[in-house]
């Protein structure tokens, strides 16, 4: 007895709309979203609470894209949460960028500086 090998073609564009309309996979699409945006924010967030650390050296020690690191940081700061500590050279890149933290303790440390 022979089996069928089903073969999988690509969505057409009016599958696509149907499913784009259909509410419930939206629901399902942007819960995942969220979820994902969500679990990305609290490694960030975690990630600063212990190191003090550059855009690019958060993306290479969490595995999370550096562009959607941007999204997070702006998140962060408009909720009085993430802090630029300083400007120098990164680690990772030799290019000059803000160390980030989102621990007050740490702050401290940079806040004289900048005062003069």
């Amino acid at each position: 007895m022979k089996t069928l090998k089903i073969k999988h073609f690509p969505k057409t564009e009016m599958q696509l709309t149907k499913e784009f309309d259909n509410p419930k996979i939206l629901l399902f699409q942007k819960s995942n979203q969220h979820l994902y945006f969500e679990n990305q924010l609290k490694i960030i967030f975690q990630y600063l609470q212990s190191n003090i650390a550059t855009a690019s050296m958060i993306a290479k020690a969490t595995g999370i894209p550096q562009k959607n690191i941007c999204r997070y940081k702006r998140y962060l700061e408009k909720a009085g949460k993430l802090w630029e500590l300083e400007k120098k050279k990164c680690k990772e890149t030799g290019v000059k960028a803000w160390y980030l933290t989102t621990n007050p303790k740490y702050l401290s440390r940079f806040e004289q500086v900048n005062l003069f």
